[in-house]
C-alpha cells in the first residue's frame, strides 16, 4: 500500500485555527460579485504561475476548469499578452497581478497609467475587490512555497 505524497509542513489550520476563519473572510470579501469569479480565478492562476507554485497553479486551473472555463484560455494565461482569448477587463486584471508580483527595476510597479486603465474597467468596489483578490492569493503564497502542499491531494490527506 502506497501513501499519498505529503506537504512539508504540519496542517496550518491545526497549528493556527484562526486561519480557517480568516480564509473564509477573504473568500467572502472577494466573492461579492463585483468582479466575475472567472476573472479572480485567472488572476490567482497567474499569480501561482509567477511565483512558481505548482500547487497554486494546479489549484486555480482545476477550479477554473470545474467552473467550465475553456481549455485554450487556461493554456494561454501565462502568455495572456499575445493571446486572443481575454477581454480588456481581464487583461488589465492580469496586468495588475503581474505588476504587483514582478519587480520593476525602474521603481514603481503599478504605474499611474495601469491604475487609470484598471479604474476604467472596474468601479471603485470592483477595483478594491480585485486588489483584495490579488492579496488573497498572495496571503497563501508562503504556505504554498514553504509548506509545499501536493497538487491533487486533499488537504486532510497531505499535511504531516
Amino acid at each position: 500500500m502506497t501513501t499519498a505524497p505529503r506537504s512539508r509542513m504540519s496542517d496550518p489550520i491545526a497549528q493556527v485555527p484562526e486561519l480557517e476563519e480568516l480564509s473564509g473572510w477573504l473568500f467572502r470579501a472577494t466573492g461579492n460579485r463585483s468582479v466575475p469569479r472567472t476573472t479572480i480565478g485567472l488572476v490567482q492562476l497567474r499569480a501561482g504561475q509567477i511565483v512558481g507554485s505548482t500547487y497554486l497553479t494546479a489549484l486555480h486551473t482545476g477550479l477554473l476548469r470545474k467552473a467550465g472555463e475553456r481549455e485554450e484560455r487556461l493554456d494561454a494565461v501565462a502568455t495572456w499578452q499575445s493571446a486572443p482569448y481575454f477581454t480588456p477587463a481581464e487583461r488589465v486584471a492580469l496586468a495588475l497581478v503581474e505588476a504587483v508580483l514582478t519587480p520593476n527595476p525602474q521603481g514603481e510597479r503599478v504605474s499611474d497609467e495601469l491604475y487609470a486603465e484598471a479604474a476604467g474597467h472596474y468601479d471603485p468596489k470592483a477595483l478594491t475587490t480585485l486588489t483584495l483578490a490579488i492579496g488573497q492569493v498572495n496571503f497563501f503564497v508562503p504556505l504554498a512555497l514553504i509548506g509545499k502542499p501536493v497538487p491533487g491531494v486533499k488537504p486532510a490527506d497531505q499535511w504531516t
